[in-house]
């Protein structure tokens, strides 16, 4: 079932103990550990799952193990990120690492992206872009709380809708970027 919970703040420090954990086991493995998706946006009202972000120089079996250690499995199923409109179609551009707990405890997802491909600087750009930008992230909350309304147990649904409503805000986010010469900050963790 899909709900959506008013922003919790708990979570930036649950995804400062994760990201930390995360770090001490990849080490210099990981070039970035961001916290992504709406919960890391404050006000933001979201699904209460984490989402994190690593940032790796490629797909290492030895990244693959280091997240197994901690509790984390590898979906195989998910290999790569929705394609938005007029992105390139270079499909290492949208590749991309999944891992989820593998026992029972906090939701997480954790996107393992290579670093400056587009599946990377598009979570970054849209978080800071919401971040910026109240109205686009309320209006973001509506689509979604309307969305999880509807279609509590369609999944398919849900994101049928949102990822389309992700790429018109990547557009004014993309535009953003070109006016304020935007580039990600330091790395969370």
């Amino acid at each position: 079932m899909i709900i959506i919970l008013p922003y919790q703040t708990k979570w930036p420090g649950e995804f400062l103990t994760l990201g930390k954990a995360l770090r001490q086991v990849l080490r210099d493995q990981a070039l970035r550990i961001d916290h992504i998706g709406s919960t890391a946006v404050p006000g933001l009202a979201a699904k209460d799952v984490i989402d994190i972000q690593i940032t790796v120089r490629s797909f290492e079996p030895n990244v693959e193990k280091a997240l197994i250690s901690v509790g984390y499995q590898r979906r195989i199923d998910i290999t790569k990120d929705h394609l938005p409109p007029e992105s390139s179609s270079d499909p290492l551009e949208w590749s991309k690492w999944m891992f989820k707990p593998s026992a029972p405890q906090r939701p997480v997802n954790i996107h393992v992206r290579l670093n400056g491909r587009a599946n990377q600087r598009y979570p970054l750009l849209f978080r800071d872009y919401l971040r910026s930008h109240s109205m686009v992230a309320q209006a973001y909350r509506q689509v979604k709380s309307a969305l999880a309304l509807y279609h509590p147990d369609n999944l398919d649904a849900y994101y049928d809708v949102k990822d389309p409503v992700c790429d018109i805000i990547i557009g004014g986010a993309e535009d953003w970027a070109r006016v304020t010469h935007w580039e990600p900050g330091p790395a969370d963790c």
